[in-house]
């Protein structure tokens, strides 16, 4: 059905009441003016029509008939009032208007047969005689020895000036009526704008609300039930007002909780359709956290393995724990754990996934696997090496000086790689425990002198393999850097590029500047390094060649100790090389 406003159901209610008010009333005045007139009419009839009976009685009571008819046309004469006298048997025998001779019998009159019934009758009706309506009253006239009627005499009036007299008075009541009406709608108007205005306010204020604008308060009217509803509404506003922060302070925490976790967390409904999750979630699964609530696990997640996992969470009566495999540009191992949520009664409404990402922790674990692999080899081989020199010695090869003086050469070499060994890793070993416990000591220092200071340390191994270096230093370079510690590293750097070189090749050494780095390169014409190695060249241990590695005397920990120091300095290390047209190692330090 169609709403219309409360004025307009109101208002025109009021009217139609007022109306039909008005009307009533003016129908019950005017109907009561006309039975007034006519009652007072009558009784004025009846007045006349005793005085005439007297003196008709008496003619009659001699016998003269024939005086009676004078009698009535001059007592009618001075008056407007018409006189009929009417004997039992209903002949007319005097009219003060009419010949009695001519008159029709009257008994059949009402008037006259109520008054020979009851003594008086009344009756208003149109006269043929007189052409017009007329009142009558007929009154009957007893015998006065045997009670029976000797005539009836009859007055009557022309009622043409009651329906005058009740016409104006039609018109004035209508005037007055129309005039209450006008008033009583412009009254009725200002008093269904008065209960409707402040209904407007509450429906205005109400919409407010709905659309959330809870700060506002209704006006409170002096009615008391309008007045007492806008104070309800005022005191529901603040109540919500009050919970819809709490909720939104709760989920705001909660989602600020959710979305610093490290885990990921991913609840679903009981058609597996995503009812939340945080950001962790998203980034692991590779999907949009905003349009994904809403949609099932299947259209959104592909990786039968993690729906499967949701299935089962979903059905299982206890927490249960699985690893999935996520297949994409990297492998990702997740460790995941579901649950059944529930509600308040205790019902199933859904499943709660928390993943933990344990790539980082697989990669630790073959690091560290792989490491104390290579430590357990590295290790093994000089210590092998020295073992078994010292039991050819002892058995017999000492009494042999020269063999013996070869054996021992070689022990001592083994022993000082061993001890090279142990050095690196004490010595990483230490740049790690400093750059948890106690940062580096760094100075402000130039770039420049520490370059020359490596250099200078290298001459010696570059010139025994024939090798040139060549250094690009900008002047005034300057960074807050521990001189020892950076030259250690660039010697290291360096010192690869010449065991890496051909003879006769020339290693590079130079330093730039620009917007946030200053960068130091080191440059060599080796045989290059393939691109799959380099991610893994800075772990310890780690080699291209690891044959040719340790012909050359190295440790394998040359660059990891590299790697280390300019993560002291605040900086980082790179590495770019192409096979056959030798490497470029960069240490970059912050302006």
């Amino acid at each position: 059905m169609a709403r219309s406003r409360i004025i307009w159901q109101l208002y025109p209610s009021y009217l139609l009441i007022i109306v039909l008010s008005v009307l009533i009333l003016a129908w019950y005045a005017l109907d009561s003016q006309r039975r007034m007139f006519h009652d007072k009419t009558a009784a004025d009839l009846h007045a006349r029509a005793v005085l005439i009976e007297n003196q008709v009685s008496n003619l009659l009571a001699a016998g003269d008939t024939t005086s009676v008819d004078p009698l009535c046309k001059r007592l009618g004469s001075g008056s407007s009032t018409r006189i009929t006298i009417i004997l039992p048997n209903g002949r007319v025998i005097g009219d003060s208007r009419e010949d009695p001779t001519v008159m029709d019998n009257h008994a059949t009159r009402p008037e006259i047969s109520e008054a020979l019934f009851s003594g008086r009758g009344v009756s208003t009706r149109y006269s043929n005689t007189l052409q017009n309506d007329l009142m009558y009253v007929a009154l009957r006239s007893p015998a006065p020895d045997k009670g029976t009627a000797t005539m009836v005499v009859r007055t009557s009036i022309e009622v043409s000036f009651i329906n005058e007299t009740l016409h104006a008075v039609r018109g004035n009541l209508l005037f007055a009526g129309l005039v209450v009406v006008l008033l009583a709608a412009i009254f009725s108007w200002f008093v269904s704008r008065r209960i409707s205005r402040p209904l407007e306010s509450l429906r205005q204020g109400a919409r407010r609300f709905a659309e959330g604008d809870l700060n506002r308060r209704l006006p409170v009217g002096n009615s008391e039930e309008i007045g007492g509803l806008a104070e309800d509404m005022n005191r529901m506003a603040a109540q919500l007002d009050q919970r819809i922060r709490t909720i939104t302070r709760q989920r705001s925490e909660q989602e600020a909780i959710l979305s610093s976790l490290v885990e990921g967390v991913l609840a679903v409904d009981t058609d597996q359709k995503i009812i939340s999750l945080n950001r962790t979630a998203a980034r692991m699964l590779g999907i949009d956290p905003i349009t994904a609530p809403g949609r099932t696990v299947q259209e959104t997640i592909r990786n039968s393995d993690l729906h499967q996992f949701v299935l089962r969470s979903l059905s299982a009566s206890e927490p249960i724990e699985d690893e999935i495999m996520l297949l994409g540009d990297e492998e990702r191992l997740l460790r995941a754990t579901g649950a059944v949520l529930s509600d308040s009664d205790g019902e199933s409404i859904g499943g709660l996934i928390v993943l933990h990402d344990q790539t980082r922790l697989k990669q630790l674990e073959n690091v560290r696997r792989e490491f104390v692999a290579n430590v357990s080899h590295e290790l093994k081989s000089p210590i092998t090496s020295i073992k078994g020199f010292v039991e050819t010695l002892r058995d017999g090869a000492l009494d042999n000086r020269e063999d013996a003086h070869r054996f021992l050469d070689i022990i001592l070499r083994q022993a000082r790689r061993l001890n090279a060994i142990i050095d690196d890793l004490l010595t990483i070993s230490r740049y790690e425990k400093e750059s948890k416990e106690a940062p580096l000591a760094l100075e402000q220092g130039e770039i420049r002198e520490v370059i020359h200071a490596a250099v200078e340390a290298c001459e010696v191994s570059a010139r025994a393999g024939q090798i040139k270096i060549e250094t690009e230093c900008e002047h005034n370079l300057s960074a807050r850097i521990n001189p020892l510690q950076l030259e250690r590293a660039i010697i290291n750097l360096i010192d690869n590029g010449i065991k890496f070189s051909d003879s006769g090749s020339t290693v590079r050494v130079e330093s730039s500047r620009d917007e946030t780095e200053i960068n130091i390169t080191v440059f060599d014409n080796g045989p290059g390094i393939d691109k799959s190695h380099l991610p893994r060249l800075f772990e310890r241990f780690y080699r291209v060649d690891k044959a040719r590695s340790r012909e050359m005397g190295g440790t394998g920990l040359g660059l990891a100790i590299v790697k280390h120091i300019a993560l002291a300095h605040g900086g980082r290390v790179s590495v770019e090389s192409t096979p056959g047209k030798g490497s470029r190692f960069s240490i970059h330090l912050p302006i």
